[in-house]
């Protein structure tokens, strides 16, 4: 078989790792990959948004499956164009992948199907969302942008006053182009966060192992929001109990409420939990696996990727095993000093091979240089994750390997997994 992967972060470096374990793939393709990519597939230089090129690819080199693993390219349509050319897909059509592609959306339809989410209000115009503002009490607000924004248009607001300000920021000043001109006002939840993602044919769910995002740039969960600066699973706070219930009243409910919309679900579907005083509640939906959740939940997974991926498009996902590891697994993510705001690239990378004597490195902001040298050339640039047989030794190891790779300005948390252990030992 010969496959592309879509998309070149470390999400999609470790979907590739992954793949490349079924014996019947005999060439990969990412389109564009990074730097650590370039090992295990052959690079196409195509941006992952431009989806008559990446079809036109796939048509010219007969493609027998493709994984489109970013947002935009899911929310483009794809998957769509890839069908009328006869290639199959993992991920959702574009009328599915709206799910993530607008919030007002998302949150309707958990609204309509009584799926438990935050109260909330979506505003068009910029004094709609100004006087709902102002009608309530003083108290935390969520203002979120409509539309896909690189995962950051989402701003957690103290009192009114920042939540007016979010709202211009979007509606008024453009901060996130036409994603913010339509706004999401919502409470602000309170209780731990879960993040479950879910292999889904549009009649079955099958949730992978649970994790837990660390969102803030620095320790202690201080600094500004970023893509995630490293993850840890299975997150503690997610008991079978909740399991059990979270597939009840939310999974298994959203599944039949795309499909009674006509928009069936089809991959991967993100659930963002929050675990509340008064149950589960969703955050948000991502129509794709996240990053870097990805980065610690795959490592886990004993089942072949491709062949669940290719149930998801087939719809036999019923009866093909889904089948995690019992251990843990811990993502330290190195990024550019100054992210997520101003930072260089083009800095070389050592310490690579050392660090993958005894961890998974995944490359995220990396290229190559021109003498085959890594090089720096994003925000978010390796993942280092590990596994073992419990969480404690995981970040242990996940940290040891950290340590044996450096570059110009590398910005890391020393945190990672601190408080899911707290949760273990309580």
């Amino acid at each position: 078989m010969k496959v592309l992967i879509v998309g070149g972060g470390g999400r999609e470096h470790t979907i590739a790792t992954k793949i490349a374990e079924n014996p019947s793939v005999t060439k990969l393709y990412a389109a564009p990959g990074n730097g650590g990519m370039a090992d295990i597939c052959e690079l196409v230089p195509l941006k992952a948004t431009d989806i008559t090129g990446i079809t036109a690819f796939c048509k010219e080199n007969q493609m027998d499956y493709v994984v489109v693993a970013p947002d935009d390219p899911l929310c483009l349509g794809l998957v769509d164009l890839l069908a009328e050319a006869g290639i199959p897909a993992f991920g959702p059509e574009k009328k599915a992948a709206i799910i993530e592609g607008s919030k007002v959306f998302s949150k309707n339809l958990m609204k309509k199907y009584n799926i438990p989410t935050a109260a909330y209000e979506a505003c068009d115009e910029y004094d709609e969302a100004v006087a709902y503002i102002n009608s309530l009490p003083e108290a935390p607000l969520v203002v979120k942008a409509d539309g896909l924004a690189l995962g950051k248009g989402v701003l957690i607001c103290q009192n009114k006053a920042e939540a007016l300000d979010a709202v211009s920021t979007m509606m008024k000043h453009n901060a996130f182009g036409a994603s913010g001109h339509r706004v999401v006002i919502e409470e602000f939840l309170t209780g731990p966060e879960v993040s479950v993602l879910a292999f889904t044919d549009g009649k079955v769910v099958k949730p992978m192992v649970s994790s837990m995002d660390h969102k803030r740039a620095l320790d202690h969960d201080e600094g500004l929001n970023t893509g995630g600066m490293g993850t840890i699973a299975p997150n503690p706070c997610y008991t079978p109990e909740l399991a059990e219930r979270c597939m009840k009243e939310i999974f298994l409910p959203t599944i039949e409420a795309m499909n009674a919309e006509g928009r069936t679900f089809k991959g991967c579907l993100y659930f963002g939990l929050m675990m509340t005083p008064n149950g589960p509640k969703v955050i948000e939906y991502n129509c794709r696996f996240g990053d870097p959740e990805t980065q610690v939940v795959l490592p886990l997974l004993k089942s072949d990727l491709l062949t669940i991926m290719q149930a998801t498009t087939n719809g036999t996902l019923a009866e093909t095993e889904v089948v995690f590891d019992d251990g843990a697994a811990a993502c330290v993510v190195l990024a550019s000093g100054g992210y997520p705001q101003k930072y260089q690239t083009g800095y070389p990378i050592s310490g690579l091979k050392e660090a993958g004597e005894t961890a998974c490195v995944f490359h995220a902001g990396t290229k190559l240089g021109e003498d085959g040298e890594i090089l720096t050339s994003g925000g978010r640039v390796l993942g280092v994750t590990a596994t073992a047989e419990n969480l404690k030794e995981a970040i242990a190891k996940a940290y040891e390997a950290a340590e044996k790779i450096s570059f110009t300005d590398l910005h890391k948390r020393h945190d990672i997994g601190q408080r899911a252990l707290m949760e273990v030992q309580a």
